[in-house]
Order: structure tokens, then C-alpha cells, then sequence
């Protein structure tokens, strides 16, 4: 599947409510793991999921090899969102009113999803008996 672009969308505190368009980015495939972005009070909040079904030994796995370091080294806030089914995450990072930061700041963020949950599968193979 081809993707084409996330849209980012600022929201009202106050009511939850969309209140305008901040841009469209073109990004990698990595954005299919996406599943909410948004602004509120200058903050991009950016949810992430693994994007398909996890058995319940690989939740925890996953979270155990998780890389966060990865995200810290540049410079995005990083929490788990532990009420979802499968493992999800929250980066958080400054909004800035230009265009081109903007898309290069969502472009390694996608990259950085992609890589660390790629990462993650890769090194849970095999590994079920360690955590049933």
C-alpha cells in the first residue's frame, strides 16, 4: 500500500473539537502505523500502534524491547498508552509554524517508528516461551 500523507490538525482543550488544518506532510510507510496526530496548545501529539493484532505474550515483549532511547536521542517525548490492546504509544513534540521543519520532524518520527517496531518484532521471535 502506497501512503500518501498524515495530515496534522489543531485541537480545541477545551471542547476536543478540530479547529483547523496545519499542514499535510508526504511521508513513508511508517505512517501506517499511525492512528491519531493532532495539536493542542502547541504540542503535536502523535499516537502510534504495532498496526495488526498482538498475541498477549507479545505485548509484553514488545514493551520489554521497546527502543525509547531511540526517540529520546532525538528529542521526542515518548509514554506508553497501556488501555490499548495492543502496544501503543504517545510521542509528544514542540509544534513549530514552519512548513519544512515540520515535515522533516514528522518524516524522522515515522522513521523512527517503523525502525524501533521492526526492531522489536525482529527481537521477540522465538521468544514466547520466556513470557507465557
Amino acid at each position: 500500500m502506497d501512503f500518501s500523507s498524515l495530515v496534522l490538525m489543531e485541537k480545541d482543550r477545551e471542547t476536543g473539537f478540530i479547529s483547523k488544518e496545519l499542514g499535510s506532510f508526504q511521508v513513508s510507510e511508517g505512517a501506517l502505523y499511525v492512528k491519531k496526530l493532532f495539536v493542542i496548545d502547541e504540542i503535536v501529539n502523535l499516537y502510534f500502534d504495532t498496526n495488526k493484532d498482538v498475541e498477549e505474550w507479545e505485548y509484553s515483549a514488545i514493551y520489554d524491547v521497546f527502543n525509547y532511547e531511540a526517540f529520546s536521542k532525538e528529542e521526542f517525548d515518548i509514554e506508553d498508552m497501556l488501555d490499548e490492546y495492543n502496544p501503543t504509544f504517545l510521542i509528544k513534540f514542540k509544534y513549530v509554524d514552519d512548513y519544512g521543519f515540520m515535515k522533516e520532524r514528522l518524516t524522522r518520527c515515522v522513521e523512527l517508528i517503523e525502525d524501533t517496531l521492526e526492531e522489536a518484532f525482529k527481537n521477540i521471535e522465538g521468544k514466547k516461551e520466556e513470557y507465557i
